[in-house]
């Protein structure tokens, strides 16, 4: 990665090159999305895309597609109460990450040029987490306080803690992952809401980074939040479809929000590839379920085999797991090797992990054949 850049998983090409081996010769532990591969119809979708044509600036069909498919969740027992999401609760983005970004630039204005210690705005961050909230709060210049999570196997945060530090800071915006990354812990709403509440005493937004929230067994309805008006609900089509090159996001929020981030986005940010593609996915009702029931098979599996070698693996409800190795960059290196990359969890302050994305049972299966071979 670039000095100050946030490491992500993922392989790259520069990797590939360097240890001599081709893409179709190795499995990517490293990224976290759905298992399953993209829906059937995605393809065909594409191919019916006008390249000539401008992309819809606003995504109105994703929108609306969108929205309908929330309500839907929300009426199917993966949320507690039907409820109606407008069109200007939505915001589309170029990944949820181009959503942060935006977040930083409208609510974390820059210093002025030459005085960067002048006007700091505050950012409180719960960590170990997804490397990108400091990085784009970084570029604004903001002032970032963190706040780390207790030890395994919960990775707990002490929330009462949170509380006070927010109304101490008084922050711009809060970032918690739920459930995190990659500590896997998933928050309740009853913790959820002492955040919101000490948030919105201080002014400050709380944004809910669901990315993996497709993968939750039972989750609570997070879609409730709204109502609060300092919340907002980031979500990631990339992971949940594994529409990874695509790249395509959104968030929820109250409708000065969403204005507000997007008169900060570039027109066509997002394609009409990635439009398409996120309209083609929605439509295909069963296929969270699908995704689900083959995270938990192979998840199962994992956790069995991963404590027979004797590493210690924390619950996680999201599509990864940690397993505790001893030293991450060691194990990540010796499995990069043999053509399988798992996720070297040192840039989260965690160096004696690794994170294992979920994949096909049979992908699985391989892995743990490496590592019963490398133990």
């Amino acid at each position: 990665a670039q000095p100050g850049r946030p490491v992500h998983g993922g392989i790259k090409p520069a990797e590939l090159r360097a240890l001599g081996l081709r893409p179709e010769d190795v499995l990517d532990f490293s990224a976290s999305i759905s298992p399953i591969g993209p829906p059937s119809g995605v393809w065909q979708a594409l191919q019916r895309v006008e390249l000539a044509a401008y992309p819809d600036p606003q995504c109105l069909e994703l929108k609306e597609a969108l929205a309908g498919h929330l309500a839907i969740q929300s009426g199917s027992g993966r949320s507690d109460s039907l409820r109606t999401i407008s069109l200007d609760n939505i915001l589309v983005g170029n990944g949820s990450t181009e959503i942060i970004h935006l977040l930083a630039r409208a609510y974390l204005p820059a210093p002025p040029e030459g005085n960067p210690g002048e006007n700091r705005c505050s950012v409180l961050i719960l960590t170990p987490t997804y490397g990108e909230y400091q990085g784009a709060c970084s570029l604004q210049g903001a002032a970032i306080s963190t706040l780390d999570a207790g030890p395994p196997p919960d990775f707990s945060w002490d929330l009462d803690l949170a509380a006070k530090l927010i109304d101490s800071q008084m922050p711009r915006l809060v970032f918690l992952c739920n459930p995190n990354n990659p500590t896997g812990s998933y928050l309740e709403r009853s913790d959820i809401d002492i955040l919101a509440t000490a948030a919105g005493k201080a002014g400050a937004l709380l944004v809910l980074d669901e990315a993996y929230l497709a993968f939750v067994e039972h989750p609570w309805d997070s879609l409730a939040m709204l109502d609060q008006h300092n919340v907002v609900i980031l979500r990631s089509m990339t992971k949940d479809y594994a529409l990874t090159g695509l790249r395509i996001g959104y968030c929820l929020a109250a409708e000065p929000v969403i204005a507000r981030l997007a008169a900060y986005q570039p027109d066509w940010s997002v394609s009409s590839l990635a439009q398409a593609g996120a309209v083609a996915a929605l439509a295909d009702s069963g296929y969270l379920a699908r995704s689900r029931s083959e995270v938990a098979r192979s998840k199962g599996f994992l956790i069995q085999r991963l404590g027979s070698l004797g590493f210690s693996v924390p619950p996680s409800a999201a599509n990864f797991l940690l397993a505790r190795v001893g030293d991450a960059p060691f194990w990540s290196g010796k499995l990069a090797r043999k053509g399988m990359f798992v996720r070297d969890c040192t840039s989260f302050g965690l160096s004696e992990y690794i994170r294992i994305g979920i994949r096909p049972l049979p992908d699985c299966q391989r892995l743990i054949q490496v590592m019963e071979a490398l133990a």
